[in-house]
């Protein structure tokens, strides 16, 4: 296994420098065709294309979570606004919650559609531009699109429930396990979905016959999660090292042990796997950024230790661009 002990090849000096730590957490980052977008925790998109960086407000208050495809960044803040922000920095709102309450969880669909949640309120906005909403035993924890078929995952205290938002008399599907599921993932080819406890522990189940799976060994909460370019592979934060489970079998990873790799002295906190390689880009407390390649567990540097908590990771699509930023506001570029 490569480690941290030992000096690593690094390619952290040609990063190009976005904001060096200027106060506002980055709580997401994504691509616009090539352009990188820092979400700041308070209010505004940064946009950074090499040319000039660009501040666009979004909302009133503080973003709490987002989402993004090729055309446009769907952002949720504590001002009860669901707003959309295309390529040329133009904001539109979606939706506003008529109490004013918390957008803390969004998810993005096929054909353009979004779901959000406030409170034990889930809802979806089509394609046509019609809303559904859907009623959860509880608080939302998280939301997920399946990636075939107009469903969604809605992840709260005690399981998650499996909603067609079209399907008006349909009864959702209820997965039960006890405990707090603070967010949802499926893998691609929709054959597993997984949730993120508030223990230090995974669950997951296999969806043709609802089997459970348990991944633990954390020394904290799971709060990123990133499938491999071929879904053969589920990363994880929440450890001293990056956590992979297996994912290509029939089985997922019952009765397999995860492999672990790129051991550090500081918890990962943030990951982002590859879209077309067998590499993934783990951020860790210390602000360390590695780009660990999965086959043998090498490693190159892309951020080194400051101190600065890595908050966001992001690829472009064709994979020629990290970015990534920390809860300090420092925001880089690495241009492969």
């Amino acid at each position: 296994m490569t480690d941290l002990n030992t000096p690593l090849p690094s390619l952290a000096d040609r990063a190009r420098i976005v904001s060096e730590a200027e106060g506002s957490t980055i709580v997401g980052v994504h691509f616009l065709r090539q352009t990188p977008v820092f979400v700041l925790g308070e209010e505004a998109l940064l946009f950074a294309p090499a040319e000039k960086r660009t501040r666009v407000v979004a909302h009133d208050g503080g973003i709490l979570v987002s989402a993004a495809d090729q055309s446009r960044i769907v952002t949720g803040g504590d001002d009860g606004k669901l707003v959309a922000t295309d390529r040329d920095g133009k904001t539109e709102i979606i939706a506003t919650d008529e109490r004013k309450r918390w957008i803390d969880q969004v998810a993005l669909g096929p054909d353009g559609a979004v779901a959000w949640s406030t409170g034990k309120i889930a809802r979806v906005r089509t394609a046509k531009g019609e809303i559904r909403e859907h009623q959860a035993a509880s608080t939302v924890g998280g939301l997920a699109f399946f990636p075939k078929g107009f469903r969604v995952a809605v992840a709260h205290y005690n399981g998650v429930t499996l909603w067609f938002p079209n399907a008006a008399g349909a009864k959702p599907e209820m997965l039960e396990w006890k405990g707090s599921h603070l967010g949802v993932t499926l893998s691609p080819d929709g054959r597993f979905l997984v949730t993120m406890m508030q223990e230090p522990t995974l669950h997951g189940w296999r969806l043709v016959d609802a089997k459970h799976m348990r991944m633990s060994g954390y020394s904290a909460r799971v709060r990123s999660l990133s499938w491999s370019h071929d879904g053969g592979l589920l990363a994880t934060s929440g450890s001293e090292q990056l956590i992979l489970w297996p994912f290509d079998g029939k089985d997922g990873p019952m009765g397999k042990q995860p492999t672990m790799y790129a051991q550090s002295p500081a918890r990962c906190t943030r990951v982002a796997c590859h879209p077309k390689q067998p590499v993934c880009a783990a951020g860790f407390a210390d602000g360390t950024v590695l780009m660990v390649r999965l086959e043998d567990g090498a490693l190159i540097m892309a951020r080194e230790a400051d101190g600065q908590p890595v908050s966001a990771l992001a690829w472009d699509q064709g994979g020629q661009v990290l970015a990534f930023g920390t809860e300090q506001g420092d925001a880089r570029v690495l241009t492969l």
